[in-house]
């Protein structure tokens, strides 16, 4: 199949905001993609000679539509992005050419990997139309904002082979990834094929497990009220007649999500992001095997923390699962003797030969408990069992105090809804805001093409003049795109094609997680998950929070 028809179908999914239409669009998509359907396409979904259909294509085309390359990394940046060459009349790429073009990349490395990466990147981009350099870009970048979510991508699977949801979901629970549940789902050969292919995928110890994530509530009371927890079930006080409906409550640590899987001797740990640091993370390794289990697969964070009990600042715990290839033995040895990780667990899915996924929460806590009871060291993420919502919200109070990023509020009676926000789980974190000013803006890619995005965000110097402290594009509604397009332009001091340069004018009151140091910004600090809320037409740039207020904020 031919790159641009992916292209179109990912602007047919951007032009509507149907969920219904976008998952029809794509479904759509992938049929023929399995198909074959393309210049060199063969009748039983197999791959003709670099069509881009059939089963390699399919997970190539999954990958594109959720906004994702199949690649890791590449080596590429937005500075790559900058000058493209003149770009191609006609279309010619497939699928299959771009992604071994991509794969090519990411295998360069060495003396002069950067000029044959660049070669690479002019020979894909001149052979792309205008569309399909649209689209690349965006992959390459992460911007492509075309609102298909990999959960779109998911149910529209499930339309394309005739199966239930529900079933992907799960599939793609326990693998890991939508792409090779699409291309058994829909290289089977019918929908009761398909069903037979999506059940052969099962938790396996030493394969990850997508994690169930959380909600957000902007304090405790509005968890609970999510969960349907809390005093009394009739809305009232609870008493003997109306119990309350207990929940756990976890201390959200501000650390690295791990999962770790052991077999016999055989120990995984594998990021949030799937991403295999067993080499990395010795300590995580040998803590795992000294756990009185034969086989498990454990849920959890780990961290640096100081001889006081109090997590040492995130970017420490961050450089301990960095990419290993950015340091020598020598110096990875160093930093994981002054950074030792310690692992903290909250979840266990499975023990001794006994999946838990489908269990209740409480059982599987049960099950966690028991396993950690004698464990060296303080293994267990520290938890509240309450139905008492004061109790909640000081159990809240405490673990901010004492550095903690929050809580996670969750129903006793869920299973592990790997993969997905579900409603069992919501986190609870204290919202910080500042007034910064935007000191410059980027040029939006995807979906944002032709409207400015990504705001560069600056704090007031009392000396004179604003210290960067971060960038973000998150937040932005359609309007909200569409006014700051217009008011930047007027600001507008200078343009380097993708960056544009403004008047420090315009206040924008962000919300963020957290200060992180930085070693790339002036000030030494950068905001953590930052996030518009609105502009602020009512202060001045005279008015903003300054870079002491930051300073004294980050202590």
């Amino acid at each position: 199949m031919l790159l641009a028809e992916v292209a179109a179908t990912s602007d047919a999914v951007a032009a509507t905001r149907s969920r219904l239409a976008k998952r029809a669009a794509i479904a759509d998509l992938l049929r023929r993609v399995a198909d074959g359907a393309g210049p060199a396409g063969t009748a039983d979904g197999t791959d003709g000679p670099g069509d881009g259909g059939g089963r390699d294509g399919v997970e190539i085309a999954v990958a594109y539509l959720a906004g994702e390359l199949r690649q890791r990394r590449t080596g590429l940046g937005w500075r790559s992005l900058r000058d493209l060459p003149t770009p191609a009349e006609e279309p010619s790429l497939t699928l299959t050419a771009v992604d071994a073009a991509f794969a090519r990349m990411a295998d360069l490395s060495g003396p002069g990997s950067a000029t044959a990466r660049q070669a690479e990147a002019a020979a894909l981009f001149g052979a792309a139309t205008a569309r399909e350099q649209s689209l690349l870009a965006g992959l390459v970048s992460g911007e492509l904002r075309q609102g298909a979510l990999d959960s779109v991508v998911v149910d529209a699977v499930a339309e394309a082979a005739g199966v239930p949801a529900d079933a992907v979901r799960r599939a793609v629970m326990l693998a890991g990834a939508t792409g090779p549940v699409a291309r058994a789902a829909l290289t089977a050969g019918g929908p009761e094929a398909a069903t037979d292919a999506l059940a052969t995928f099962r938790l396996t110890v030493g394969r990850p497990v997508r994690p169930m994530l959380a909600q957000s509530a902007p304090d405790v009371g509005a968890a609970l009220e999510k969960l349907g927890a809390g005093p009394g079930t009739d809305g009232g006080e609870a008493d003997g007649d109306h119990p309350g409906t207990a929940v756990a409550v976890d201390v959200k640590l501000d650390g690295i999500r791990i999962q770790v899987h052991r077999d016999g001797d055989d120990v995984r740990v594998f990021t949030r992001s799937l991403d295999d640091i067993t080499e990395r993370v010795p300590e995580i390794v040998a803590a795992t095997r000294a756990l009185p289990a034969r086989t498990l697969v454990l849920d959890g964070e780990a961290l640096v923390v100081g001889p006081d009990g109090v997590p040492r600042p995130f970017q420490e715990t961050a450089a301990r699962s960095a990419t290993q290839g950015e340091r020598s033995a020598a110096e990875e040895a160093e930093l994981a003797a002054s950074l030792e990780l310690s692992p903290f667990f909250f979840d266990a899915l499975h023990v001794d030969g006994r999946d838990l996924l489908d269990e209740p929460l409480r059982d599987r806590l049960a099950v966690l408990d028991d396993l950690l009871a004698d464990a060296a060291g303080p293994h267990a993420v520290r938890r509240l069992v309450t139905d008492e919502a004061d109790a909640a919200t000081a159990f809240f109070e405490g673990a901010v105090a004492e550095g903690q990023e929050g809580v996670v509020v969750k129903s006793l009676d869920t299973p592990y809804a790997a993969g997905r926000r579900g409603a069992g789980w919501v986190k609870v974190k204290p919202r910080h805001t500042l007034d910064l000013v935007v000191l410059a803006v980027e040029q939006g890619s995807g979906r944002r093409r032709g409207w400015l995005s990504n705001i560069w965000l600056g704090a007031r110097d009392p000396d004179g003049g604003f210290v960067m402290l971060g960038k973000t594009f998150k937040g932005m509604t359609d309007e909200m795109l569409e006014w700051q397009t217009r008011r930047f332009r007027e600001l507008e001091t200078s343009a380097d094609g993708y960056v544009v340069h403004v008047r420090p004018e315009q206040v924008v009151e962000i919300a963020f997680d957290g200060l992180q140091r930085s070693t790339r910004y002036p000030g030494g600090l950068a905001l953590r998950f930052a996030r518009v809320l609105r502009y602020r037409d009512d202060k001045t740039a005279a008015e903003a929070d300054t870079i002491d207020a930051v300073r004294a904020l980050a202590r």
